[in-house]
Parts: C-alpha cells; sequence; structure tokens
C-alpha cells in the first residue's frame, strides 16, 4: 500500500528505469521523459480520484502497426504485426466498490456498474462499452472482477491507424487480469478484447489488433483457428536496415465508416457462404475460381474482387514472415509493395463510397508517398483503410525531406516516425 505522494517520489528516485528502458528504450526516449509522463499520470488519477494509500499499479499497452495481411485476420488468415513505441498508460487501483471508474484525459468519466455485465446499447461504439465487455469476459471465466478507478493517458492518437481501441482493450485487460486473475495470458487477453470490440462495441474486427498490442514485438500470426492462433516471433531490425518506418494520418474524416469496414468481412464470408464456407480460409482458393462466373452473377464484382485479395494476400502475409525470417528484406519491401497494390485494386479499402467522390485523402497521400519514394522503400494503405492512415518505409536519409513533404501537404504531426517495441500489454513492476 502507499500513497500517491509516494509513487512520485519512487519515479524520481529512478525505480521505475528498468521498466522504461524495455518499453521506451527501442524509440531512445529518456528516463527523464519518462519519468515526468508518469508523474503527470499520477496527477491525473489525484485529481480524478484523490489520494489515500491503495494498491496502486502502471499499466501499459502499445499501439499496433499491420505489416502484411490487410483485413485477412476476420477470414481467420494469416498476419504479420507490430507492436510500437506509442502506448496508452494507466494508473489504477481498488476501489472497494462494484463500480469501474475509468478516466481518460481528454474525455468524460466512464462508470461502468459491474453488476449488468450484458452489452448496453446505449454504449455502443463508446469506451464504456469496452471496459463492461472486458470484465464480462473474466467475470464470465469465473475470476472475482470488482470495482477499480483507472486514470489513462495515450500517446496513441484516435484515428492515427495504430488501433487506439485495442489498445485501451488491452489496457483494461491487463489491469483486470493483475487485479483479479494473475493467470491469462497475452494471446486469452487479446481474445477478450477481439470480444468486447464484436459484442459490446459493435465493431466485427478480427484478431490482429488486440493480439499485436497484447503480445508484443514482430509476431506472425495463423488465426485458421482463432481460438488457438499460432504466433511466430520475429525480428527486424529497420534501423539496421537503413530504414524507419513511418505512419501517415490522411486526417480525414473517422464518422460514420463502420459500415464501410464492416461490409469487408461481410462480402467475403458471403463468398464464402455460396461456397460452403464460414470464412475464405475454408474455401480453398481454386473453388473460388471455378466458381467466378456464377459468384459474380449472385454477389457482383466489390465482393468477388475482395476475395481476390484475401488469397494473395493471405499467402503474401506468409511470404513477408518467411522474407524477415531469412533476412530478405528486399523481398520483403516488394511483398509490402505488392500487398499495397492489392490493397488499393481489389480490396478497395481506399474509396469511401459513403464520402463525396471528390473526397480521396487516401488515394491522394499514397499518391505523394510514391512521388517522394521515387521506387525507394515501400508503402502502402495501412489497417482498415478507407479514411485512415499510410504506412511508408523510408530510407533513414530521406525522412526528414519525406515527412516534410507528407506534412505540407497534411498539416504539421500528421507524419508519424515509429519504432517497433519489443514487448506488448504489461503492468510495470520497479526495476523490471
Amino acid at each position: 500500500m502507499r500513497n500517491i505522494q509516494q509513487l512520485r517520489a519512487d519515479l524520481s528516485a529512478g525505480r521505475w528505469d528498468a521498466a522504461f528502458a524495455s518499453l521506451y528504450g527501442c524509440a531512445g526516449r529518456s528516463a527523464a521523459e519518462c519519468r515526468a509522463r508518469y508523474a503527470r499520470l499520477t496527477e491525473g488519477f489525484a485529481a480524478a480520484f484523490g489520494d489515500g494509500e491503495r494498491e496502486f499499479a502502471f499499466y501499459s499497452a502499445p499501439g499496433r502497426t499491420e505489416l502484411g495481411g490487410n483485413h485477412t485476420d476476420h477470414q481467420h488468415g494469416r498476419v504479420l504485426a507490430a507492436s510500437v513505441d506509442l502506448d496508452v498508460i494507466a494508473l489504477a487501483a481498488p476501489n472497494g466498490t462494484n463500480t469501474v471508474r475509468v478516466l481518460s484525459e481528454g474525455f468524460e468519466m466512464d462508470v461502468v456498474d459491474l453488476d449488468r455485465l450484458t452489452p448496453v446499447e446505449e454504449e455502443a461504439n463508446h469506451s464504456a462499452s469496452l471496459i463492461r465487455g472486458v470484465c464480462a469476459a473474466f467475470a464470465a471465466k469465473g475470476w472475482p472482477v470488482r470495482g477499480f478507478d483507472a486514470y489513462t493517458t495515450s500517446a496513441v492518437l484516435k484515428g492515427s491507424g495504430l488501433s487506439s481501441s485495442a489498445a485501451f482493450e488491452v489496457l483494461i485487460g491487463n489491469i483486470a487480469n493483475h487485479l483479479f486473475a494473475g493467470a491469462e495470458s497475452p494471446v486469452t487477453i487479446a481474445q477478450i478484447g477481439q470480444y468486447a470490440e464484436n459484442v459490446f462495441f459493435g465493431k466485427p474486427s478480427g484478431l490482429l489488433d488486440q493480439m499485436a498490442s497484447s503480445v508484443g514485438g514482430v509476431v506472425a500470426m495463423d488465426f485458421a483457428d482463432p481460438a488457438a492462433p499460432v504466433v511466430r516471433p520475429l525480428s527486424l531490425d529497420l534501423a539496421g536496415q537503413g530504414y524507419a518506418l513511418c505512419i501517415v494520418d490522411t486526417g480525414a474524416d473517422h464518422a460514420d465508416l463502420t459500415g464501410e469496414y464492416a461490409a469487408i468481412p461481410a462480402e467475403m464470408k458471403a463468398v464464402a457462404a455460396a461456397l460452403g464456407g464460414q470464412v475464405l480460409r475454408d474455401v480453398p482458393k481454386e473453388s473460388f475460381y471455378n466458381a467466378l462466373p456464377a459468384l459474380r452473377k449472385e454477389l457482383g464484382d466489390r465482393a468477388v474482387l475482395r476475395a481476390f485479395h484475401f488469397y494473395a494476400d493471405d499467402e503474401r502475409a506468409a511470404l513477408q514472415a518467411d522474407a524477415l525470417a531469412a533476412g530478405e528484406f528486399d523481398r520483403y519491401l516488394r511483398l509490402v509493395s505488392e500487398s499495397g497494390v492489392s490493397s488499393f485494386n481489389y480490396l478497395q479499402n481506399v474509396f469511401c463510397r459513403s464520402k463525396p467522390a471528390e473526397e480521396q485523402p487516401v488515394a491522394v497521400a499514397l499518391a505523394l508517398a510514391g512521388t517522394l519514394l521515387a521506387g525507394r522503400g515501400a508503402h502502402r494503405v495501412h489497417g482498415g483503410g478507407f479514411a485512415g492512415t499510410i504506412q511508408a518505409y523510408v530510407p533513414l536519409d530521406f525522412v526528414p525531406a519525406f515527412k516534410a513533404g507528407m506534412e505540407a501537404l497534411l498539416g504539421e504531426g500528421m507524419c508519424h516516425v515509429v519504432s517497433i517495441r519489443p514487448v506488448g500489454g504489461v503492468h510495470l513492476t520497479e526495476n523490471d
């Protein structure tokens, strides 16, 4: 048991510096910078919930970047992903009630009564639904979930394409696991996060985002059996290869795009169902090719094109993982570029049918990135797509010019240079 003042004294004394080095050393952040950030977290908690003695703990969950397998996870496909140095952090402590209170910096407090652990219609598409869903999943496993208070702050900017929602789910999962369970694996915490997002939040996402945030590092994942995904850790030293990874936010409005995202798995599953499967991974690609005339007539060309993308990008994600394992970085970059072309032409998660045809921010960002890179590195649409972000592998000596060129179009601060973080969601311990 300790109070906020004791926590601050421990931070100042450097007792958390080893933990900070493991989380943020990849990005070259100083211990002083990390201490200041976590000290602000304690101040936010004290202002919101008071400064009595409690069982305080720090938590962190990273954003993620998708490296391969664009929209393949929800079809039980293969993906390649990595956690990044931008994270959401929390200070949390039990509150002795049956109510969870979470205040995220810049937002209103979420208050969740644990007497109701079923979806609440009014909470759909709001963070309270994720908290309730995560707690419901832990309770369903038999863990004695009780109330807690948490103050959070995030460097995973909402809408940045680094999956702030998955990071938040993994953060809440790690809090619940540490306080009430202690035995759930990173894979299970990821599955709990997906459950909360699918059932309580109302977004039909796959498991890529939560797995990348929860497991951490660079991981190839095969979701043939989503209940027991096969995880293959890999190494990727981008700086050693002479490149930086840039995530470029197009700055477009993300409102009312759930239907655009949901249409992709729905259309892919419709193709699978027409061929006797539940998802495309169930259906051999030869069966798909042989049925093309009938599928076009029954489901239309867009669904067929999206299935073409799945089969190619599912195989490509595995080839990317093999290229990294073999140290063949040039081949890896070629595959990244191929994935981007497939997403643009076949998956078609660059254009929003719900937006005016004059608005094509992702396409414009891709066009400029390709022009600036002039055949070097690689670039592609990133993650969900539509009004989101693009990803670029930029030669280290060209990063300032690339960043300046993209931000001249999109605005200052819209090009994020990210580092790959070696660990996923964690409960921080002193001298870790």
